[in-house]
């Protein structure tokens, strides 16, 4: 028989994210959105949380939690401030997740403590300037010399790409093109040859620092390597399977957080003597909203319990990533529309909703990709 309730220590990690969001978030979400600050002190706070190192194992530091604890942090978080769910998101299922699962014991050992406190900020770099989806076109090479590899190129769209500590970054080791000719590094801030470059000016998620970060002939040592030769765009598709899983969780908590306000809005605000709620036409978009939120809540815990018994689940995360994301772009302009005038001001959290929601389409893989995964497997089937 299935049971569809949150577990006594589920409801308490969800309490928790919720009063961390209410305490550090509620009051800054316009100042930090309007000044594109980074909030490096508040990742540090919710790693004392724990929710820095949700998935990491005790010990190593982590909470050891399991994914639909991971979604119910991303979800609450996101709720009150995107950016900073985006940012926990990346921290936990890119750069943590990677070392964690491919990483040797030394590097787990020197690596996942800090990370999982938030003393150390993490970052993950695969995309490039001319290789979005198409990854496998990657331009950053990583060339052996004795018992160094020496890497030159660029990544771009990197979250955390200034101010991250680690990154683990994957480069070319073979010939263009080849899926099994590109390998993944752990590099630290401060390496010779490892700077960042131009920070983005974004439409949304704006106090989610995403920035380039450059190679000129950075000279590391053979175990900083994490894994073996030329897997490295391997593992990275499998880490991106469970990245989206946070990038639903992140779309579910915009999409939560817009149709919350929609839903408080349309109680308060009145028009010819009523509230407007009471209209067929808003509240049939109000019933709308909460029947999608509902689908996507669902499809994703679906993906966590796979990915918790360790089954396949690659079809399962594309379709919650994809259902999701689009849902919360829906819901925000849906949240907008019943908020009027207003909802196009500062005024009101909806507008913000908006803006952010739009990168839960193109993130870790877009939709249209999503949908060249899902094909495949079902066709595969």
């Amino acid at each position: 028989m299935m049971n569809f309730d949150r577990t006594e220590e589920q409801q308490m990690v969800a309490d928790a994210a919720r009063n961390f969001a209410e305490q550090f978030l509620t009051n800054k979400v316009r100042e930090w959105d309007e000044t594109q600050y980074f909030p490096v002190e508040v990742l540090r706070e919710a790693g004392n949380m724990g929710f820095m190192g949700i998935l990491v194992p005790e010990a190593y530091g982590g909470s050891e939690l399991g994914y639909h604890e991971y979604i119910a942090i991303i979800e609450e978080i996101s709720k009150v401030d995107p950016s900073i769910g985006l940012s926990i998101a990346a921290h936990n299922s890119l750069c943590t997740n990677h070392i964690l699962s491919f990483g040797s014991e030394d590097q787990k050992k020197r690596y996942l403590p800090k990370l999982a406190s938030g003393e150390h900020i993490g970052a993950w770099g695969l995309t490039e300037h001319n290789t979005g989806s198409d990854a496998g076109g990657m331009n950053t090479t990583a060339v052996k010399d004795g018992d160094h590899w020496v890497l030159n190129g660029s990544k771009n769209f990197i979250t955390h790409g200034k101010s991250g500590d680690v990154a683990v970054v994957i480069a070319r080791t073979g010939e263009k093109g080849d899926y099994h000719g590109m390998t993944a590094f752990i590099l630290e801030k401060g390496m010779l040859g490892f700077t960042s470059g131009k920070k983005e000016d974004k439409l949304g998620m704006r106090a989610s620092e995403t920035a380039e970060i450059i190679f000129d002939n950075c000279r590391i040592s053979d175990d900083q390597r994490l894994g073996e030769l030329g897997e490295g765009f391997i593992q990275s598709m499998k880490i991106l399977d469970g990245g989206r899983i946070s990038i639903g969780a992140l779309s579910l908590g915009i999409a939560k957080g817009a149709y919350e306000a929609a839903l408080k809005y349309s109680k308060e605000r009145e028009q010819f003597g009523k509230p407007i709620s009471s209209f067929q036409g808003i509240s049939f978009k109000l019933a709308d909203m909460a029947t999608e939120i509902e689908a996507a809540e669902l499809l994703l815990h679906k993906a966590a319990y796979l990915k918790n018994e360790g089954r396949k689940m690659t079809l399962h995360s594309a379709m919650s990533k994809m259902y999701a994301s689009e849902l919360c772009v829906r819901v925000a302009n849906e949240a907008i529309q019943i908020h009027g005038g207003y909802g196009y001001t500062k005024d009101y959290p909806v507008e913000k909703f908006y803006r952010d929601a739009k990168l839960c389409t193109i993130g870790e893989g877009t939709t249209e990709i999503q949908k060249v995964v899902i094909a495949k497997n079902i066709l595969k089937d």
